[in-house]
């Protein structure tokens, strides 16, 4: 906005093109509510106060006037649709801009995935802030289906709406000082870079955070986060479909120390959107759990908009964008109205008006599912063929969380085969290399997901994004994983050679090209397919998908073998007895 249109209208010598009359104004600078009014003009706040003419008038009657809420980490290609659909999601629900980390779709399309995400939501009332994926791949232990060095990250850095770098998982690389991994810190130097460092203390969290990444969204105990703090961390509290931490990390929020605390989602499938909603979710659990409103509504509009260098955004004040809820009250966090650059766009959960739905060619991120099927054999040979059973390691889940156990068990040996138990809930996952046609298979155990027969499989398989599945035979595991490369990527349920339920993700293997409420439909039919087949879990899907992140403890599969994430390298399947 010109300054010389600003000035007269803050000055009070020319109306406002609108006023929001008889607010109540959070105010997170001074952590208050303030009676006032609000003046607009264009996209801008120009005041706040009292006496301010407007073009046009709306008398708040004593709602709340907030910040439109900043989600301060989240990967949009999980919630399975394209940022427009996304963004009609979120921004009714108060959600007004985001931090993203495009790596998952980077992961499959390299530079090109990153600016399908930067074109594609381009204009939206959803301002997206994207951050220079810095893993891809995440470590040399899973093939990705590009790879991203520090000469490609800088060509990105100064593009618009790019913040910094993205999550730094590659914890000891960074830690040890490898080359290739400094030369991306060095790209980045006085620029904001975001952290992903699980369970990490000590000498090398010191040595971490010294060395450039500045926030964290991966702390579990509040033991963790407040080391973590002590260190100069922000810390990014996340509550997640698959990885939920908001309670476990409340009661480690005091007045001293919230104002280095943020709110973010990090990863939501679509019922988790509609149902739970967005950071209107946490703020109302927050709430709920003893924090206060004021407090809450800092960690998720002034506090991300400060670490990431937000200057115009985060706070009801002059100068400021105007992107603004209006809230009847500071417990249930419903929104009213949304404005999104002074422009009303979202009234009572629905969005209003024209939403553009920016027009991307996406070919290059179509038909990403490329695997030799004729070659591809699941079957794990004994040791011993004789044996009637085999000591091996295996995947355990931890219900809502993205940290597993590594676990030691006997399954069964028939046919010279090391097979699924399914009675003690220790059924075969398989990890298959999709985007370079390698013939990568990796072969494991996986206690957890608690399927009684069939199989799920899916494409989305964090973070290189090969082809997962996991089931209670190989006919039904090859059945759900040739069904994924059919639809070009997806989720799949199956059982024996029957497919129950699907989920088509054509682009990159990770999104969708139809609107949030028909993916959802499928995925609930996809879930409901999953727990006819025995899995209690939730979201069987989301926790299938984090099962080849070697980057998260403690033990994952990729599709070159089973890692050790605390030893940093590969383990053998079985083990002597």
């Amino acid at each position: 906005m010109e300054l010389e249109r600003f000035l007269p209208i803050a000055r009070g010598d020319e109306p406002a093109d609108l006023v929001l009359k008889n607010g109540h104004v959070v105010n997170v600078f001074t952590a208050e509510i303030v009676e006032a009014d609000v003046a607009i003009a264009g996209d801008r706040i120009v005041g706040v106060g009292s006496g301010y003419e407007g073009r046009r008038t709306i008398d708040l009657q004593g709602r709340y006037v907030c910040p439109g809420f900043i989600d301060a980490h989240v990967h949009i290609e999980s919630s399975m649709v394209t940022p427009p659909q996304f963004a009609r999601a979120v921004v009714p629900r108060g959600t007004t801009a985001v931090v993203a980390d495009p790596h998952e779709i980077a992961n499959v399309a390299g530079l090109d995935g990153f600016r399908y995400m930067l074109a594609a939501s381009e204009g939206l009332p959803l301002t997206v802030y994207l951050a220079a994926p810095s893993c891809v791949p995440a470590t040399h232990m899973g093939t990705a289906g590009a790879s991203l060095a520090a000469d490609d990250l800088a060509t990105l850095a100064d593009l618009p709406r790019v913040v910094g770098l993205a999550e730094f998982m590659n914890v000891p690389g960074l830690v040890l000082g490898f080359p290739d991994v400094l030369a991306k810190v060095k790209a980045f130097a006085g620029r904001v870079i975001d952290g992903h460092a699980p369970g990490l203390s000590g000498k090398w969290l010191q040595a971490y955070v010294g060395v450039g990444p500045g926030s964290d969204h991966e702390s579990s105990t509040a033991a963790e986060m407040v080391e973590k703090l002590r260190a100069g961390m922000v810390v990014l509290i996340r509550e997640a479909t698959a990885a939920k931490n908001l309670h476990a990390l409340l009661p480690a929020v005091t007045p001293q120390n919230s104002r280095r605390c943020a709110f973010c989602t990090d990863d939501r499938h679509p019922d988790g959107l509609l149902d739970e909603g967005h950071i209107d979710h946490l703020l109302r659990v927050a709430v709920a759990a003893g924090l206060d409103p004021v407090t809450a509504i800092q960690m998720a509009t002034l506090n991300p908009a400060e670490w990431f260098r937000l200057r115009d955004r985060g706070a009801v004040a002059p100068g400021k964008v105007a992107d603004l809820v209006i809230l009847p009250d500071l417990r249930e966090f419903a929104p009213e109205m949304v404005f999104a650059g002074g422009r009303l766009v979202a009234r009572q959960g629905e969005p209003l008006g024209e939403w553009p739905d920016p027009a991307v060619d996406d070919a290059a991120l179509r038909a990403t599912v490329r695997v030799d099927w004729e070659g591809l054999r699941l079957a794990i040979a004994a040791p011993d063929p004789a044996a009637d059973s085999v000591a091996v390691r295996v995947i355990g889940v931890v219900p809502d969380q993205v940290v597993t156990e590594s676990l030691v068990a006997e399954v069964p040996v028939r046919g010279g085969q090391a097979v699924a138990d399914v009675e003690r809930d220790i059924l075969k996952i398989a990890v298959i290399e999709r985007h370079r046609r390698t013939g990568n298979v990796g072969l494991g155990f996986i206690r957890g997901l608690g399927l009684r027969r069939g199989a799920l499989a899916g494409s989305v398989g964090h973070d290189a994004h090969n082809l997962t599945v996991a089931g209670c035979d190989d006919r039904s595991m090859m059945t759900a994983a040739r069904a994924v490369g059919e639809l070009g990527g997806g989720l799949v349920a199956a059982a024996g050679e029957e497919v129950l339920a699907s989920v088509p993700l054509p682009i990159g293997g990770l999104m969708s090209d139809q609107p949030l409420e028909v993916v959802r439909r499928q995925m609930d039919a996809l879930l409901d397919a999953a727990h006819a087949l025995g899995s209690p879990l939730h979201d069987p899907f989301m926790t299938l998908g984090f099962m080849a992140l070697e980057v998260i403890p403690s033990l994952k599969l990729t599709d070159q073998g089973l890692v050790d994430v605390e030893r940093f390298g590969f383990v053998p399947l079985f083990v002597d007895r």
